[in-house]
């Protein structure tokens, strides 16, 4: 299909013997929002990292934009990387560093911008997350909520076509899980990014996904929508969402 931008094709992958991923099989279009679900240790955040080449598999391939990342050479995947933004699990700020050279950094590294663009760049993505201002502020004077907008705003720096999402809404309070919510589906319209997000959160799921992957046991077993998901008869499925729930 011409519109799919991302594909696993029968990835494996083990880390000292036990196997994490048996046969990987899942396509991602461009424009969409993918969630990823399943339980602790089932390689969720393993598939972030191996789409930008931060791992890769024992076996299989992984393709973006057509093009194959197992075969990239490092330099090959330093472009790949200008066009993916992460927000990590903890945000992953640079503690010594303000929001304004946290946000910078990316756009240091890859792009040759003039300090006024680098500014104005800056600026630009801290309005989208709705953190105008605080370019001087350090990340130790930040809420938790503000330190994942940050992180956001990073990500979002170097205007990618993909924004990958780890955990996004773990450790946050409803209403600052609510807000990152909200921006995952504010940037994803427009900006266009294709969205790829690995959560336990099922609220998040159930109010920004169009479809959802479910692994289990090292495999992918189901892909579909919210209600395809909450009507489908798999047990592990029913006993995956019902166990989330009851937490």
């Amino acid at each position: 299909m011409s519109d799919i931008i991302i594909e696993f094709r029968d990835v494996y992958k083990s880390f000292n013997g036990l196997p994490v991923h048996k046969g990987i099989n899942l396509s991602i279009r461009k424009g969409e929002i993918m969630a990823l679900l399943g339980g602790s240790g089932s390689g969720k955040s393993v598939l972030l990292k191996e789409i930008i080449g931060l791992m890769m598999p024992d076996k299989g391939d992984i393709v973006v934009f057509g093009k194959h990342v197992t075969q990239m050479k490092e330099d090959e995947l330093i472009t790949l990387r200008r066009h993916v933004g992460m927000l990590f699990q903890g945000a992953a700020l640079f503690d010594s560093l303000t929001v304004f050279e946290n946000i910078a950094y990316p756009l240091r590294e890859h792009l040759q911008l003039t300090e006024k663009e680098l500014q104005e760049r800056v600026a630009e993505k801290l309005r989208l997350v709705g953190l105008s201002g605080i370019e001087l502020k350090m990340p130790a004077e930040l809420s938790g909520g503000m330190k994942k907008r940050v992180g956001l705003a990073r990500a979002i720096a170097t205007e990618p076509d993909i924004i990958l999402y780890d955990e996004p809404t773990t450790g946050l309070d409803p209403m600052a899980a609510q807000r990152i919510n909200e921006l995952i589906v504010e940037l994803q319209r427009e900006l266009g990014v294709t969205t790829i997000i690995v959560t336990h959160d099922l609220h998040c799921v159930r109010t920004v996904s169009n479809r959802i992957a479910m692994l289990h046991e090292g495999k992918i077993i189901m892909v579909g929508t919210w209600e395809e998901l909450v009507a489908s008869d798999i047990q592990e499925v029913k006993d995956f969402i019902s166990g989330v729930i009851c937490e």
